[in-house]
Protein backbone atom coordinates (compact mmCIF):
# COMPACT_ATOMS: atom_id res chain seq x y z
CA UNK A 1 0.00 0.00 0.00
CA UNK A 2 3.03 2.24 1.21
CA UNK A 3 5.08 3.25 -2.03
CA UNK A 4 8.95 1.86 -1.50
CA UNK A 5 10.49 5.27 -1.09
CA UNK A 6 8.08 6.73 1.33
CA UNK A 7 6.58 3.37 3.23
CA UNK A 8 9.64 3.50 5.92
CA UNK A 9 8.25 7.26 7.09
CA UNK A 10 4.81 7.28 5.63
CA UNK A 11 4.09 4.16 7.86
CA UNK A 12 4.66 5.19 11.12
CA UNK A 13 3.76 8.57 11.31
CA UNK A 14 0.77 7.84 10.25
CA UNK A 15 0.43 5.25 13.21
CA UNK A 16 1.90 7.65 15.31
CA UNK A 17 -0.47 10.48 14.10
CA UNK A 18 -3.61 8.51 14.20
CA UNK A 19 -3.46 6.96 17.74
CA UNK A 20 -2.94 10.93 18.63
CA UNK A 21 -5.27 12.18 16.98
CA UNK A 22 -8.36 9.45 17.98
CA UNK A 23 -7.35 10.27 21.69
CA UNK A 24 -7.21 14.03 21.41
CA UNK A 25 -10.33 14.55 18.95
CA UNK A 26 -12.12 11.40 20.94
CA UNK A 27 -12.06 13.25 24.07
CA UNK A 28 -13.12 16.69 23.12
CA UNK A 29 -16.26 14.83 21.06
CA UNK A 30 -17.31 13.94 24.82
CA UNK A 31 -17.74 17.36 25.79
CA UNK A 32 -21.08 17.37 25.81
CA UNK A 33 -21.49 14.85 28.55
CA UNK A 34 -20.27 17.47 30.95
CA UNK A 35 -22.32 19.92 30.09
CA UNK A 36 -24.98 18.65 32.56
CA UNK A 37 -23.02 18.01 35.70
CA UNK A 38 -20.49 20.85 35.38
CA UNK A 39 -23.45 22.95 35.00
CA UNK A 40 -25.68 21.77 37.84
CA UNK A 41 -22.82 21.36 40.21
CA UNK A 42 -22.06 25.39 40.03
CA UNK A 43 -25.58 26.39 39.34
CA UNK A 44 -24.68 27.76 36.06
CA UNK A 45 -27.31 28.19 32.95
CA UNK A 46 -26.30 26.21 29.78
CA UNK A 47 -24.99 29.10 28.39
CA UNK A 48 -21.90 29.35 30.69
CA UNK A 49 -20.53 25.62 30.06
CA UNK A 50 -21.72 26.31 25.79
CA UNK A 51 -19.69 29.87 26.12
CA UNK A 52 -16.36 27.68 27.79
CA UNK A 53 -16.61 25.52 25.10
CA UNK A 54 -16.94 27.56 21.99
CA UNK A 55 -14.10 29.55 23.62
CA UNK A 56 -12.18 26.74 23.83
CA UNK A 57 -13.25 26.05 19.98
CA UNK A 58 -12.66 29.80 18.75
CA UNK A 59 -8.78 29.84 20.49
CA UNK A 60 -8.25 26.30 18.74
CA UNK A 61 -8.66 28.25 15.72
CA UNK A 62 -6.52 31.15 16.64
CA UNK A 63 -3.75 29.30 17.69
CA UNK A 64 -3.93 26.76 14.83
CA UNK A 65 -1.86 29.27 12.42
CA UNK A 66 1.14 29.42 15.31
CA UNK A 67 1.02 26.54 16.32
CA UNK A 68 1.00 25.64 12.13
CA UNK A 69 4.12 27.79 11.64
CA UNK A 70 5.98 26.50 14.79
CA UNK A 71 5.38 22.71 13.59
CA UNK A 72 6.61 23.87 9.86
CA UNK A 73 9.52 25.27 11.12
CA UNK A 74 10.86 23.44 14.52
CA UNK A 75 8.31 19.83 13.42
CA UNK A 76 5.64 18.40 14.68
CA UNK A 77 7.38 15.99 17.37
CA UNK A 78 8.00 19.11 19.79
CA UNK A 79 4.84 21.21 18.95
CA UNK A 80 2.58 18.01 19.70
CA UNK A 81 4.25 17.29 23.12
CA UNK A 82 4.13 20.77 24.33
CA UNK A 83 0.50 20.15 23.09
CA UNK A 84 -0.50 16.92 25.34
CA UNK A 85 1.07 19.05 28.70
CA UNK A 86 -1.43 21.95 27.73
CA UNK A 87 -4.30 19.52 26.89
CA UNK A 88 -4.25 17.97 29.98
CA UNK A 89 -3.79 20.99 32.33
CA UNK A 90 -6.72 22.44 30.73
CA UNK A 91 -8.58 19.25 31.37
CA UNK A 92 -7.42 19.35 35.31
CA UNK A 93 -8.59 23.13 34.92
CA UNK A 94 -12.00 21.76 34.00
CA UNK A 95 -12.02 19.75 37.24
CA UNK A 96 -11.20 22.38 39.16
CA UNK A 97 -12.61 26.09 38.81
CA UNK A 98 -15.51 27.24 39.96
CA UNK A 99 -15.69 30.46 38.83
CA UNK A 100 -17.58 30.75 35.74
CA UNK A 101 -15.73 33.71 34.42
CA UNK A 102 -12.00 32.12 35.19
CA UNK A 103 -13.52 28.42 34.29
CA UNK A 104 -14.50 29.73 30.65
CA UNK A 105 -10.85 31.74 30.16
CA UNK A 106 -8.92 28.85 31.83
CA UNK A 107 -9.69 26.05 29.93
CA UNK A 108 -10.60 28.15 26.80
CA UNK A 109 -7.25 29.03 26.59
CA UNK A 110 -5.39 25.59 27.79
CA UNK A 111 -7.60 23.36 25.77
CA UNK A 112 -8.07 25.67 22.71
CA UNK A 113 -3.86 25.78 22.56
CA UNK A 114 -3.69 21.95 23.24
CA UNK A 115 -5.75 21.25 20.43
CA UNK A 116 -4.10 23.63 17.79
CA UNK A 117 -0.83 21.71 18.42
CA UNK A 118 -2.09 17.99 18.53
CA UNK A 119 -4.83 17.95 15.84
CA UNK A 120 -5.63 18.29 12.08
CA UNK A 121 -3.49 21.62 11.89
CA UNK A 122 -0.38 20.30 13.23
CA UNK A 123 -0.50 16.60 11.84
CA UNK A 124 -1.56 17.34 8.34
CA UNK A 125 1.51 19.14 7.60
CA UNK A 126 3.52 16.41 8.62
CA UNK A 127 1.58 13.98 6.57
CA UNK A 128 1.63 16.13 4.07
CA UNK A 129 5.31 16.61 4.01
CA UNK A 130 5.87 12.98 3.97
CA UNK A 131 3.23 11.42 1.63
CA UNK A 132 4.01 11.79 -2.10
CA UNK A 133 1.60 13.47 -4.30
CA UNK A 134 -0.42 10.62 -5.31
CA UNK A 135 -0.72 9.07 -2.09
CA UNK A 136 -1.59 12.80 0.04
CA UNK A 137 -5.62 12.63 -0.40
CA UNK A 138 -5.83 9.10 0.74
CA UNK A 139 -3.17 9.77 3.61
CA UNK A 140 -5.40 12.86 4.58
CA UNK A 141 -8.32 10.19 4.35
CA UNK A 142 -6.66 8.01 7.19
CA UNK A 143 -5.78 10.72 9.57
CA UNK A 144 -9.43 11.89 8.84
CA UNK A 145 -10.93 8.25 10.17
CA UNK A 146 -8.49 7.99 12.75
CA UNK A 147 -9.84 11.22 14.08
CA UNK A 148 -13.13 9.39 13.75
CA UNK A 149 -11.94 5.93 15.15
CA UNK A 150 -11.34 8.37 18.57
CA UNK A 151 -14.90 9.93 18.50
CA UNK A 152 -16.07 6.16 18.74
CA UNK A 153 -14.24 4.46 21.12
CA UNK A 154 -13.81 7.11 23.51
CA UNK A 155 -17.46 8.73 23.83
CA UNK A 156 -18.95 5.95 25.63
CA UNK A 157 -15.28 5.27 27.42
CA UNK A 158 -16.05 8.99 28.65
CA UNK A 159 -19.79 8.57 29.31
CA UNK A 160 -18.94 5.46 31.29
CA UNK A 161 -16.14 7.14 33.74
CA UNK A 162 -18.78 9.45 34.67
CA UNK A 163 -21.22 6.88 35.26
CA UNK A 164 -18.83 4.92 37.39
CA UNK A 165 -16.73 7.68 39.23
CA UNK A 166 -17.69 11.13 38.86
CA UNK A 167 -17.14 13.68 36.72
CA UNK A 168 -14.01 15.40 38.40
CA UNK A 169 -12.81 12.24 38.49
CA UNK A 170 -13.43 10.97 35.03
CA UNK A 171 -11.69 14.45 33.97
CA UNK A 172 -8.27 13.74 36.14
CA UNK A 173 -8.11 10.04 34.69
CA UNK A 174 -8.47 11.16 30.99
CA UNK A 175 -5.66 14.17 31.90
CA UNK A 176 -3.20 11.46 32.84
CA UNK A 177 -4.13 9.10 29.50
CA UNK A 178 -3.70 12.39 27.66
CA UNK A 179 0.35 12.40 29.17
CA UNK A 180 0.49 8.88 29.23
CA UNK A 181 -0.54 8.24 25.23
CA UNK A 182 0.83 11.30 23.42
CA UNK A 183 4.18 12.13 24.75
CA UNK A 184 5.80 8.92 23.72
CA UNK A 185 4.18 8.88 20.04
CA UNK A 186 5.51 12.41 19.48
CA UNK A 187 8.64 10.34 19.58
CA UNK A 188 7.67 8.88 15.86
CA UNK A 189 6.65 12.19 14.48
CA UNK A 190 9.90 12.77 12.78
CA UNK A 191 10.44 15.13 9.82
CA UNK A 192 11.23 14.21 6.26
CA UNK A 193 13.20 16.26 4.09
CA UNK A 194 11.51 18.33 1.80
CA UNK A 195 13.25 18.89 -1.46
CA UNK A 196 12.94 22.28 -2.97
CA UNK A 197 13.43 23.49 -6.71
CA UNK A 198 16.61 25.15 -7.14
CA UNK A 199 14.77 27.55 -9.42
CA UNK A 200 11.78 28.09 -6.88
CA UNK A 201 11.85 31.37 -5.68
CA UNK A 202 12.23 31.25 -1.86
CA UNK A 203 9.09 32.08 0.18
CA UNK A 204 9.19 33.63 3.49
CA UNK A 205 6.02 33.20 6.06
CA UNK A 206 4.84 36.57 5.63
CA UNK A 207 5.02 36.34 1.41
CA UNK A 208 3.33 32.89 1.85
CA UNK A 209 0.39 34.42 3.94
CA UNK A 210 -0.10 37.25 1.65
CA UNK A 211 -0.42 34.83 -1.17
CA UNK A 212 -2.75 32.89 0.66
CA UNK A 213 -5.06 35.73 1.44
CA UNK A 214 -4.88 37.23 -1.99
CA UNK A 215 -5.86 34.02 -3.93
CA UNK A 216 -9.95 33.91 -4.54
CA UNK A 217 -9.55 30.11 -4.12
CA UNK A 218 -8.37 29.88 -1.17
CA UNK A 219 -10.90 32.50 0.25
CA UNK A 220 -13.61 30.23 -1.03
CA UNK A 221 -12.09 27.67 0.54
CA UNK A 222 -11.96 29.46 4.04
CA UNK A 223 -16.00 30.62 3.46
CA UNK A 224 -17.06 26.95 3.42
CA UNK A 225 -15.04 25.85 6.00
CA UNK A 226 -16.82 28.37 8.49
CA UNK A 227 -20.36 25.99 7.99
CA UNK A 228 -18.14 23.07 8.91
CA UNK A 229 -17.55 24.34 11.88
CA UNK A 230 -20.82 25.52 12.90
CA UNK A 231 -22.80 22.57 12.15
CA UNK A 232 -20.42 19.61 13.89
CA UNK A 233 -19.80 21.81 17.23
CA UNK A 234 -23.28 22.39 17.42
CA UNK A 235 -24.39 18.92 17.02
CA UNK A 236 -21.74 17.43 18.53
CA UNK A 237 -22.07 19.28 21.76
CA UNK A 238 -25.80 19.76 22.09
CA UNK A 239 -27.05 16.83 20.80
CA UNK A 240 -27.84 14.82 23.66
CA UNK A 241 -29.05 17.97 25.81
CA UNK A 242 -32.04 18.20 22.74
CA UNK A 243 -32.74 14.64 22.93
CA UNK A 244 -33.49 15.10 26.70
CA UNK A 245 -35.48 18.41 25.67
CA UNK A 246 -37.30 16.37 23.45
CA UNK A 247 -38.05 13.28 25.24
CA UNK A 248 -35.34 10.58 24.71
CA UNK A 249 -34.33 10.55 28.35
CA UNK A 250 -32.05 7.09 28.10
CA UNK A 251 -28.31 8.66 28.21
CA UNK A 252 -27.37 5.64 26.01
CA UNK A 253 -28.91 6.94 23.05
CA UNK A 254 -26.94 9.94 22.98
CA UNK A 255 -23.96 7.72 23.84
CA UNK A 256 -25.34 5.44 20.91
CA UNK A 257 -25.82 8.66 18.42
CA UNK A 258 -22.25 10.49 18.84
CA UNK A 259 -20.71 6.78 19.42
CA UNK A 260 -22.33 6.36 15.18
CA UNK A 261 -20.68 9.44 14.41
CA UNK A 262 -17.81 8.28 14.78
CA UNK A 263 -18.08 4.99 13.41
CA UNK A 264 -19.39 5.75 9.84
CA UNK A 265 -16.80 8.84 9.65
CA UNK A 266 -14.43 6.28 9.73
CA UNK A 267 -15.81 5.06 6.41
CA UNK A 268 -16.97 8.93 5.47
CA UNK A 269 -13.52 10.36 5.91
CA UNK A 270 -11.52 7.33 4.10
CA UNK A 271 -13.38 7.30 1.56
CA UNK A 272 -13.64 11.52 0.92
CA UNK A 273 -9.63 11.34 1.09
CA UNK A 274 -9.47 8.17 -1.57
CA UNK A 275 -12.57 9.79 -3.63
CA UNK A 276 -9.99 13.08 -3.40
CA UNK A 277 -7.70 11.64 -5.25
CA UNK A 278 -9.80 10.98 -8.41
CA UNK A 279 -12.11 13.47 -9.09
CA UNK A 280 -13.03 17.36 -8.51
CA UNK A 281 -12.42 18.19 -4.66
CA UNK A 282 -14.66 20.87 -4.85
CA UNK A 283 -17.00 18.98 -6.22
CA UNK A 284 -17.15 16.23 -3.20
CA UNK A 285 -17.35 19.16 -0.79
CA UNK A 286 -20.22 20.88 -2.06
CA UNK A 287 -22.06 17.68 -2.14
CA UNK A 288 -21.28 16.82 1.38
CA UNK A 289 -22.65 20.71 2.21
CA UNK A 290 -25.96 20.04 0.47
CA UNK A 291 -25.87 16.20 1.73
CA UNK A 292 -25.86 17.90 5.72
CA UNK A 293 -28.30 20.16 4.91
CA UNK A 294 -30.96 18.04 3.54
CA UNK A 295 -30.27 15.31 6.14
CA UNK A 296 -31.02 17.75 8.84
CA UNK A 297 -33.99 18.95 7.62
CA UNK A 298 -35.06 15.48 7.56
CA UNK A 299 -34.28 14.71 11.29
CA UNK A 300 -36.47 17.75 12.18
CA UNK A 301 -39.46 16.83 10.18
CA UNK A 302 -39.54 12.83 10.84
CA UNK A 303 -40.57 11.55 14.47
CA UNK A 304 -38.51 11.12 16.90
CA UNK A 305 -37.49 8.13 18.20
CA UNK A 306 -34.32 6.23 19.08
CA UNK A 307 -34.51 4.83 15.52
CA UNK A 308 -34.59 7.71 13.52
CA UNK A 309 -31.41 9.27 16.01
CA UNK A 310 -29.63 6.29 15.04
CA UNK A 311 -30.82 6.74 11.64
CA UNK A 312 -29.29 10.44 11.35
CA UNK A 313 -26.51 9.57 13.13
CA UNK A 314 -24.94 7.11 10.62
CA UNK A 315 -25.51 9.44 7.85
CA UNK A 316 -24.35 12.48 9.06
CA UNK A 317 -21.26 10.41 10.67
CA UNK A 318 -20.83 9.29 6.41
CA UNK A 319 -20.35 13.25 5.88
CA UNK A 320 -18.88 14.41 9.61
CA UNK A 321 -14.95 14.96 9.30
CA UNK A 322 -15.05 13.65 5.26
CA UNK A 323 -14.52 17.52 4.17
CA UNK A 324 -11.21 17.52 6.28
CA UNK A 325 -9.02 15.28 4.03
CA UNK A 326 -10.31 17.25 0.62
CA UNK A 327 -9.95 20.57 2.31
CA UNK A 328 -6.17 19.65 3.36
CA UNK A 329 -6.21 17.96 -0.25
CA UNK A 330 -6.72 21.31 -1.73
CA UNK A 331 -4.88 23.23 -0.10
CA UNK A 332 -1.59 21.60 -0.78
CA UNK A 333 -2.30 21.03 -4.41
CA UNK A 334 -2.84 24.56 -4.71
CA UNK A 335 0.07 26.13 -2.47
CA UNK A 336 2.22 23.30 -1.96
CA UNK A 337 3.43 21.58 1.01
CA UNK A 338 6.21 23.67 2.21
CA UNK A 339 3.64 25.91 4.71
CA UNK A 340 0.79 23.43 4.75
CA UNK A 341 0.47 23.40 8.59
CA UNK A 342 0.16 27.45 8.71
CA UNK A 343 -2.44 27.60 5.97
CA UNK A 344 -4.27 24.75 7.11
CA UNK A 345 -4.35 26.30 10.24
CA UNK A 346 -5.61 29.50 8.78
CA UNK A 347 -8.39 27.53 7.12
CA UNK A 348 -8.93 26.15 10.33
CA UNK A 349 -9.08 29.44 12.11
CA UNK A 350 -12.55 29.98 10.07
CA UNK A 351 -13.86 26.45 10.77
CA UNK A 352 -13.50 27.26 14.58
CA UNK A 353 -15.03 30.73 14.01
CA UNK A 354 -17.75 28.45 13.09
CA UNK A 355 -17.57 26.20 15.92
CA UNK A 356 -17.81 29.15 18.22
CA UNK A 357 -20.81 30.46 17.11
CA UNK A 358 -22.40 27.38 16.54
CA UNK A 359 -22.04 25.76 19.98
CA UNK A 360 -22.10 29.47 21.81
CA UNK A 361 -25.69 30.23 19.64
CA UNK A 362 -26.67 26.83 20.71
CA UNK A 363 -26.93 28.13 24.50
CA UNK A 364 -27.83 31.17 24.31
CA UNK A 365 -30.58 30.95 22.10
CA UNK A 366 -31.81 27.63 24.23
CA UNK A 367 -31.59 30.21 27.08
CA UNK A 368 -33.67 33.00 24.62
CA UNK A 369 -36.14 30.98 23.56
CA UNK A 370 -36.17 27.63 25.10
CA UNK A 371 -35.33 25.74 21.82
CA UNK A 372 -32.96 24.72 19.38
CA UNK A 373 -35.10 25.11 16.91
CA UNK A 374 -33.09 28.55 15.40
CA UNK A 375 -30.38 27.09 15.01
CA UNK A 376 -31.18 23.95 13.67
CA UNK A 377 -32.70 26.04 10.88
CA UNK A 378 -29.19 28.64 10.27
CA UNK A 379 -27.86 24.96 10.02
CA UNK A 380 -29.50 24.33 7.32
CA UNK A 381 -29.23 27.55 5.84
CA UNK A 382 -25.19 27.26 6.24
CA UNK A 383 -25.26 23.97 4.73
CA UNK A 384 -26.97 25.48 1.31
CA UNK A 385 -24.71 28.66 1.58
CA UNK A 386 -21.51 25.81 1.85
CA UNK A 387 -22.40 23.53 -1.18
CA UNK A 388 -22.68 26.64 -3.58
CA UNK A 389 -19.54 28.62 -2.27
CA UNK A 390 -17.08 25.34 -3.38
CA UNK A 391 -18.41 24.69 -6.76
CA UNK A 392 -16.48 27.48 -8.55
CA UNK A 393 -13.13 27.05 -6.27
CA UNK A 394 -10.27 26.53 -9.19
CA UNK A 395 -8.25 23.57 -7.90
CA UNK A 396 -4.73 24.05 -9.68
CA UNK A 397 -1.48 24.87 -8.37
CA UNK A 398 -0.92 28.73 -7.72
CA UNK A 399 1.92 29.51 -10.44
CA UNK A 400 4.91 31.14 -8.99
CA UNK A 401 7.62 33.18 -10.87
CA UNK A 402 10.34 31.25 -11.49
CA UNK A 403 14.20 31.99 -9.90
CA UNK A 404 16.31 32.80 -12.99
CA UNK A 405 18.99 30.07 -13.32
CA UNK A 406 22.87 31.57 -12.67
Amino acid sequence: MFSTSHAPRLAPVLIASGIILSLVMGVRHGFGFWLQPISQANQWTRETYSLAMAVQNLLWGVFGPLAGVAADRLGAARVVAVGALLYAGGLLWMALINQPGTFVIGSGILIGAAMACTAFGALSGIVGRTASVAQRSWAFGILGAAGSFGQFAMVPVEQQLIAITDWHQALWVLAATIVLVVLPLSLMLREPTVAHSAHAPPQSVTEAIREAFGHHPFMLLVAGYFVCGFQVVFIGVHLPAYLRDQGITDPQVAVTALALIGLFNIFGSYYAGKLGGRLPKRYLLSTIYLARAILITMFLVAPLSPLTVYLFSASMGLLWLSTVPLTNGMVAGIFGVRYLSMLSGFVFLSHQIGSFLGVWLGGYLYTAEGSYQTVWLITIALGLFASLVNLPINESPITREPVAAR
